[in-house]
C-alpha cells in the first residue's frame, strides 16, 4: 500500500484545493462566506476520501463517496461561472485538473484495488 500523500491523485486533489482557496479569495463578500466556504470544505473532504480509500481493504465505498462529493464540487464551480463570480479561464484550469482526477478515481474504483 502506497502512502496516500505519494499518490498522483492525492497530489492533483491537493492542487485543486489550492486553486479553490486561491480563487474563492476574490469572491464578492456576498458569496465568499457561503458558496466559497462550502467549496473549500467540499474540496478538503475529497482528500479525506482518498486517505480512507487508500488505507481500507474495501476501497469502493470511499471511492464512491469521493465521486459523490466530487460531483457536488463540480456543480458549485459551474454555479460560480454561471453567476459570473468565477471566470471562464479559472474554470478551465479547474476543469482540466478535475478531468484528470475523475479519471484516476474511476480507474482506481474499477480496478477494485
Amino acid at each position: 500500500m502506497a502512502l496516500y500523500y505519494s499518490l498522483k491523485v492525492f497530489k492533483d486533489v491537493y492542487d485543486l484545493i489550492i486553486k479553490v482557496f486561491e480563487y474563492t479569495q476574490d469572491f464578492p463578500r456576498e458569496y465568499k462566506y457561503t458558496l466559497g466556504q462550502d467549496m473549500k470544505r467540499d474540496a478538503i473532504v475529497l482528500v479525506r476520501s482518498i486517505y480512507r480509500a487508500n488505507k481500507a481493504k474495501s476501497k469502493t465505498e470511499y471511492l464512491e463517496a469521493f465521486l459523490d462529493d466530487f460531483e457536488i464540487l463540480k456543480l458549485e464551480i459551474r454555479l460560480c461561472v454561471d453567476m459570473k463570480i468565477l471566470s471562464i479561464k479559472k474554470q478551465a484550469e479547474i476543469a482540466g485538473l478535475m478531468d484528470g482526477i475523475g479519471k484516476q478515481i474511476t480507474g482506481w474504483r474499477n480496478a477494485g484495488l
